[in-house]
């Protein structure tokens, strides 16, 4: 790491205005609840009597909703404004963290995660747009930002999950109901009101899916959705492999986590730099079906390192994926990030509902590592044939990685 890059990541948080302050605060939160719930799957599933396959449903409700809500989000965006996206993105998740801390029954819970999905899918897709508009130093420094948002939200969210969960299952979904609370006053009292409609792009509900229509980009959102299949196989399943207590599993995906911030921020843009976005991309995702590979032989302590060094896989692989998306085709960024979200994000919902019953269907609780480990395997070959009909002609400098755009 060169002592200029240091420089500038730490320069971009000087000066900032409050409101990007503010909505990358949001952010992380936001970012929290995709693993918060990972330390305390199995306390909810003795809590509540459900099985592996149920309590996964914690995970494919809020990602199915998530991929269905990401087509609108644009629309809603373009009608009504960023800010009150924002703030209605945030309603939703406030109302369904409070409902599933007081929640009776494993079905009331996968509910009220797909309405906090909703939330999720409204309030992400806009924040980064929030944070371009009114960061200083340019889209470089709020991309920088919202990544650093990103990383801190993706390890801190299984370690306030383990630690409040330790205490009771409903504990994490009730911290976060008051953190998010505390983002919304802020959001709704501090960030620009919106201006005119005039003044806004016109999106409509159609043209993410028309987006797709051009083979490069639904090649690397197909690729995408196989990666981040294999992605909720190790977020969703891991707990159930390892049986640790909360605080471990807390730990260990803390170190995930960390591993996530550190490549997404500093590793995949010197990955692109040294191979392009579709050539890292592949090193990256062999990589990741390794990992696998070694999860689906190895003992429980083959499995934390594995796992623990399969964030630095998808670090990469979160940056690279949306910044091959973003430049490989001529659709408008927003419609283009909203195209290949809902194949990515689909990806991760069916892996989420079928990941316990792969493990039933092969007698193996290691067996969705090995499924996993393929899906990685043909993610790579589709880029491959992306690679040789296209070639490479894309590159990604340090300021321009997207890792915003897919979460």
């Amino acid at each position: 790491m060169s002592a200029g890059h240091d420089v500038r990541f730490l320069d971009v948080f000087k000066g900032q205005p409050k409101a990007v302050w503010i909505t990358a605060f949001a952010a992380v939160i936001a970012f929290m609840g995709i693993g918060l719930v990972d330390p305390i799957l199995l306390s909810i599933a003795e809590a509540l009597r459900a099985g592996p396959e149920q309590v996964t449903l914690l995970f494919s409700s809020y990602l199915g909703v998530q991929v269905v809500a990401m087509l609108i989000t644009g629309a809603f965006s373009a009608r009504f404004g960023p800010k009150r996206t924002v703030v209605t993105g945030l309603v939703l998740i406030v109302i369904a963290t409070v409902l599933c801390a007081l929640a009776g029954s494993i079905g009331e819970l996968v509910a009220l995660r797909a309405v906090w999905g909703l939330g999720n899918a409204f309030f992400i897709a806009t924040a980064l747009s929030v944070i371009v508009g009114a960061a200083s130093g340019g889209q470089g420094a709020a991309i920088m930002l919202y990544e650093a948002a990103l990383g801190i939200g993706l390890s801190t969210g299984p370690l306030l999950g383990a630690l409040l969960g330790n205490i009771s299952w409903r504990g994490p979904f009730a911290g976060t109901a008051v953190l998010m609370a505390i983002a919304l006053i802020l959001s709704a009292g501090f960030l620009p009101k919106d201006g005119p409609r005039s003044e806004r792009a016109k999106v409509r509900l159609l043209d993410p899916i028309r987006a797709l229509g051009h083979g490069g980009l639904l090649r690397t959102a197909l690729g995408s959705a196989f990666y981040t299949a294999a992605f909720f196989i190790v977020l969703a399943w891991s707990p159930f492999v390892l049986e640790f207590g909360a605080i471990a599993v807390g730990l260990v995906f803390f170190g995930w986590g960390l591993c996530v911030a550190f490549a997404g921020v500093f590793l995949a843009p010197r990955l692109a730099a040294r191979f392009g976005e579709v050539g890292g991309t592949i090193i990256a995702v062999l990589s990741f079906a390794v990992l696998l590979g070694a999860m689906a032989v190895g003992s429980k302590p083959v499995v934390v390192v594995a796992v623990i060094l399969s964030g630095l896989a998808s670090g990469l692989l979160n940056t690279l994926f949306t910044g091959s998306a973003m430049s490989i085709s001529d659709a408008p960024r927003p419609v283009a990030s909203a195209g290949y979200n809902f194949l990515r994000w689909l990806g991760g919902a069916v892996a989420a509902t079928v990941v316990g019953h792969i493990a039933t269907l092969f007698g193996s609780n290691h067996a969705p590592f090995a499924v996993g480990a393929v899906l990685c395997v043909i993610a790579a070959g589709l880029l491959s044939l992306e690679l040789r009909t296209k070639g490479d002609a894309h590159q990604v400098p340090a300021e321009a990685a997207l890792v915003g755009e897919e979460f």
